[in-house]
Parts: C-alpha cells; sequence; structure tokens
C-alpha cells in the first residue's frame, strides 16, 4: 500500500492521470461537436436549399410586379398630365366664347382695326433683314453663289 500512495503522488503518475484526463476532454468535446456539427450541416443545408428555392421562384414574379408597379405608377402620371391638358383647353375654350377676347386676339395677331382706326406695325430695327452681302453663301440659292463667284474672277483679271 505504501508503494501504491507513493506510486499515487508522483510526478509521472500525475502526468499521465493528467493527460489521460485531457485525452478524455478532448475525446468527448469533439464527438459534442461532431454529433452537433453533422445535425446543424444537414440542417443548414436543407434550409439553405429551401430558401434558394424559394427566391429563384419567386424573383421572376416579385421583378414583374414591381415593373407593373413603375407602369402603374406612369400612367397615373400621363392620366394626371391629359386631365390637366384638358382643362387648360377647357379653359382656352370657355375664353374663346367671350366676344372681347375674341376680338383682342383678332387684334394681336392679324392686326386688324376698327373701322375708323388707324394701325400702325413699328418694325424693330435690330429685327430687320440682313443686307444681301451679310448673308452667308448657305443661306442663297446655288445660282446666286456661282454668279459672284464669275463676278470675283472678272473684277481678280482687271
Amino acid at each position: 500500500m505504501a508503494l501504491k500512495e507513493r506510486d499515487r503522488f508522483s510526478t509521472a503518475t500525475r502526468l499521465r492521470l493528467l493527460g489521460e484526463q485531457t485525452a478524455e476532454r478532448v475525446y468527448r468535446s469533439q464527438t459534442r461537436r461532431q454529433a452537433r456539427r453533422s445535425r446543424l450541416t444537414g440542417r443548414a443545408a436543407l434550409l439553405a436549399l429551401v430558401l434558394c428555392s424559394l427566391i429563384v421562384a419567386l424573383a421572376y414574379p416579385i421583378r414583374q410586379y414591381v415593373a407593373q408597379r413603375a407602369e402603374i405608377a406612369d400612367l397615373e402620371r400621363e392620366r394626371q398630365q391629359a386631365q390637366e391638358r384638358v382643362e387648360e383647353l377647357r379653359d382656352e375654350k370657355a375664353r374663346w366664347q367671350d366676344d372681347a377676347y375674341a376680338e383682342q386676339q383678332i387684334r394681336e395677331r392679324l392686326h386688324y382695326v376698327m373701322p375708323g382706326e388707324t394701325g400702325y406695325i413699328v418694325i424693330d430695327p435690330d429685327a430687320a433683314r440682313p443686307s444681301r452681302a451679310d448673308t452667308g453663301a448657305a443661306d442663297r440659292p446655288w445660282y446666286a453663289n456661282v454668279w459672284d463667284g464669275v463676278d470675283k474672277s472678272d473684277a481678280a483679271e482687271g
């Protein structure tokens, strides 16, 4: 017994026991981890497969839904613009029903005057037509360009 007692406290025995305990703990934790990994990996793979198939199955309908919503928004905007244009045209039609407005427009656009009135048209000097010399060759007919070329060559000889 004394030999067993001494053997129990020896360094080699203690190291051997410590190594066995550590090896046992490592083995237990590895078997638990492997068991956990295998269960979670299969479940995770199945979950990933289900999610991927749902995404693939729903991708096209969702894209169509978004495209249709955008088209509906565009059509609503166009409808609103058309409605505004209709209102503008109704207002303009109502204005043209008024004789005073029609007379004003006739005077402005067609330069009509009432009997006994004298009509004047003031021409802006800046808006006057440019002279023939100012017009470029592209603005004139081709035969005018040819004739100018003949005149210039005649003047150069003399």
